[in-house]
């Protein structure tokens, strides 16, 4: 007696894109037809399990070995071993590539032990072989055409969830050399991808803090081409301009910073109080960037409007703290000269302020303090 038989597969949640993939013919004549029959009658999950497991080792060149490894997949990530699920994509994949279901699957158990290296390694492959199918050329025969098209978006939609999975991996990994390696995954296969902008971010602060500002910088620069630099992106990119003595292209990075910083909606989980807090940090960061670009520019009105707004969000930084304090003192005494002779005593304030401050400035601030109260008799 032969039964024919088809293995379930694990689609995505927008539902079954088309006709399930392995079937099998059985002759339960034969010990392999007789355990293949248990195996699709059986309703206990563990017992079933246990009956593909065995029927894999003990048959691994069974013509059936298809539709048992693709139904050991979801049966093998529903009991939580999601190492067996991936080890059974591998071996299908070897005799069917193309193979899309299983690799999703793979794909979905990777991303359940949420293990970055299982994420990377099949999202690519689920990707490779999702494009493979998106690219397969027209059927000549028109009764073919419409499922043709439904397998078509279906890859299509597989695809572009390959990179959510890598996006949503980096979200949930710490060790920064993992995000990267994930950042790089995804921009290597597709910079244009629509998580590139949400990926980036996090990629650019792993590499700030694997000691590759370097890199995070060149990344900063190709972000901001696709407009998909993030505030604090944009923010190493003004801090780059000045380095580089390129006063317009900093403020105007340091600008675009804190408008991205003022526009993003505040993330779920994020208290207001802490949301703010941060809001605050890099609106204040990017206004220092401003200010101290400006007073090298002897823009001195300039200058003090922006550092005076960037003064409570350094405070906890002594060194930016000292710089604005040294050219708040300056911005004003040059004002002051110019004719606003109330802005003397601001520019004694400050350079008091700055001189209590160990570091560079607090020598020059000194100097300043005595040539004001010298030159315009004030205490």
């Amino acid at each position: 007696m032969r039964i024919a038989a088809a293995a379930a597969s694990l689609f995505l949640a927008l539902g079954t894109a088309y006709a399930q993939r392995h079937t099998i013919t059985i002759n339960a004549e034969t010990p392999e037809g007789q355990v293949l029959q248990q195996i699709g009658s059986e309703t206990d999950e563990a017992k079933k399990l246990g009956l593909l497991e065995q029927f894999a080792t003990q048959h691994p060149k069974h013509e059936g070995i298809a539709w048992v490894y693709e139904l050991l997949i979801p049966a093998y990530t529903k009991a939580g071993n999601f190492d067996g699920a991936m080890a059974a994509a591998d071996k299908l994949l070897a005799s069917d590539p193309d193979d899309m279901d299983s690799a999703h699957a793979a794909l979905k158990a990777a991303e359940a032990k949420k293990d970055p290296d299982a994420v990377l390694k099949w999202s690519n492959a689920t990707s490779a072989i999702a494009r493979r199918v998106a690219a397969s050329p027209k059927p000549s025969d028109e009764d073919e055409v419409a499922d043709w098209k439904v397998r078509v978006d279906y890859a299509k939609q597989v695809d572009v969830y390959t990179e959510y999975a890598i996006y949503a991996a980096v979200l949930q990994t710490a060790d920064p050399q993992k995000r990267i390696l994930l950042g790089q995954g995804l921009e290597r296969r597709n910079p244009d991808s629509q998580y590139f902008g949400q990926v980036a971010e996090q990629y650019f602060l792993a590499l700030m803090q694997a000691g590759k500002a370097g890199e995070a910088v060149e990344l900063g620069e190709r972000a901001l081409a696709k407009n998909a630099a993030s505030p604090e992106m944009l923010l190493a990119l003004a801090s780059g301009y000045i380095a580089r003595k390129q006063p317009d292209k900093t403020i105007e990075l340091a600008q675009k910073a804190a408008a991205a910083t003022e526009a993003r909606p505040k993330p779920e989980g994020v208290s207001d109080a802490d949301w703010q807090a941060r809001q605050s940090v890099l609106v204040g960061r990017a206004k220092w960037i401003s200010g101290v670009t400006y007073a090298a520019q002897s823009k001195w009105a300039l200058a003090d409007t922006a550092l005076r707004a960037a003064l409570p969000a350094v405070q906890s930084d002594k060194d930016m703290l000292a710089e604005a304090l040294f050219y708040l003192g300056l911005a004003n005494y040059r004002l002051g000269e110019a004719g606003d002779t109330e802005r003397i005593k601001d520019a004694l304030k400050f350079n008091t302020q700055c001189a209590a401050i160990p570091g560079r400035f607090q020598g020059p601030a000194n100097t300043n303090i005595k040539a004001i109260r010298s030159q315009y008799r004030v205490k």
